[in-house]
């Protein structure tokens, strides 16, 4: 009886949905084709990105939760946009954080240097941030900027 009862709990256990979030590598090559086959405009800047932190979602405490939204943060982006010269001409405007959640994963990022495709809605610059990394780069390193510019020129842009 008392095997019953192990056997029982356990399939208690299991009966409840285990989710788990499965993201890609980021990879900047990718993220450059996917905005470049976009019907949407994107522009592609570096610079400090200026926010507050503390509006940042955190659902940790709905570990069961498959709620999809986006909560959407003021920001400043200062910098420079991609040029075939690479990040030379200036930038210097609010942006829109519009950080996705899925369940209780969330995109996250913090102030500092960023390299980003912005997207244009309207009049206003979104910057993509979700739970799978990508379209936004913290401290981008030296081969990143080479690989993005080497896209944006046209030069081979190999997707990992």
């Amino acid at each position: 009886m008392k095997q019953l009862g192990i056997v029982l709990a356990g399939l208690i256990v299991m009966a409840h949905p285990a989710f788990a979030l499965s993201c890609a590598p980021p990879d900047i090559a990718r993220d450059f084709d996917r905005a470049a086959k976009s019907n949407d405009k994107y522009i592609i800047v570096k610079g400090d990105l200026f926010f507050d932190e503390a509006a940042l979602p955190d659902r940790t405490a709905q570990r069961m939760s498959r709620k999809r939204n986006s909560v959407d943060i003021n920001g400043w982006l200062t910098g420079e946009s991609l040029t075939r010269d690479g990040f030379t001409k200036p930038f210097e405007r609010d942006v829109i954080l519009r950080v996705t959640c899925l369940g209780p994963w969330c995109g996250g990022t913090e102030k500092g240097d960023h390299m980003t495709f912005l997207k244009q809605e309207d009049r206003q610059w979104v910057m993509q941030i979700g739970p799978c990394p990508g379209l936004t780069y913290a401290n981008p390193t030296n081969a990143q900027e080479q690989k993005v510019l080497a896209c944006f020129r046209g030069e081979p842009c190999v997707i990992n």
